[in-house]
């Protein structure tokens, strides 16, 4: 249960600072989308049990990074959707490369950190190629789908056009990199394939709020 609701508790917070990212304007937002693209590859290797299931620790920052850019596109526009995208792929690229030249420093006598270092990076490049490939397909499917979504329905249901592009898209996601990037690194694939998903479908629901909340936000503006 303690894993439950620390979860909860992370999820809200992610959501909450999207929002202050919102209201910091677009470049606040397209770097809220980086930081949780590049801390999602970071965290998750750890694992942990959620309904006693496996599960990785990173999936709200997963949901963060797509709960970003829809209140991009939806606020600023596709265009600026498709920029944040590719700003977060580059970013993702150099985290990919400086943390392989981290590793490859010689470590002095005295140093404590390498080892610890080398438990969590040496693992980054197949994850991150991963990554790479899977985000930005499934952020340019989201992309297009959030687009169609609200073309059919204007702007009005913009919690329901979150649903479905969030909803749609994090199955994507959860499949593709799970198999891709994951496959003998964890106990149990399709443990964390089905909890991941189903994780990141509470979060969509405790994204809520904030998805509503974001129209006061911008009028205020």
């Amino acid at each position: 249960m303690i894993n439950e609701l620390i979860f909860i508790t992370h999820s809200l917070i992610i959501s909450i600072f999207a929002l202050i990212a919102l209201r910091l304007g677009k470049e606040a937002l397209i770097g809220f989308i980086s930081v949780t693209c590049i801390l999602a590859n970071l965290f998750v290797i750890k694992q942990t049990t959620l309904c006693t299931l496996t599960a990785t620790c990173s999936d709200a920052y997963s949901i963060g990074a797509v709960l970003g850019l829809n209140l991009l596109q939806e606020y600023y526009g596709r265009d600026i959707g498709k920029k944040a995208i590719w700003i977060s792929f580059f970013l993702l690229i150099f985290y990919g490369i400086v943390t392989q030249i981290h590793l490859a420093y010689i470590p002095s006598n005295c140093d404590l950190a390498q080892h610890s270092y080398a438990a969590i990076l040496e693992m980054m490049p197949r994850i991150v190629i991963a990554s790479f490939s899977v985000y930005l397909f499934v952020q340019h499917i989201d992309s297009w789908l959030y687009a169609w979504l609200k073309q059919r329905l204007g702007s009005r249901y913009l919690v329901i056009r979150n649903y479905l592009s969030i909803g749609i898209c994090q199955w994507l996601d959860t499949a593709l990199f799970s198999l891709l990037g994951l496959y003998g690194l964890v106990e149990n694939i399709w443990h964390v394939i089905a909890i991941s998903y189903a994780v990141k479908l509470i979060a969509i629901v405790l994204a809520t709020p904030c998805i509503a909340l974001s129209k006061k936000i911008v009028s205020k503006q």
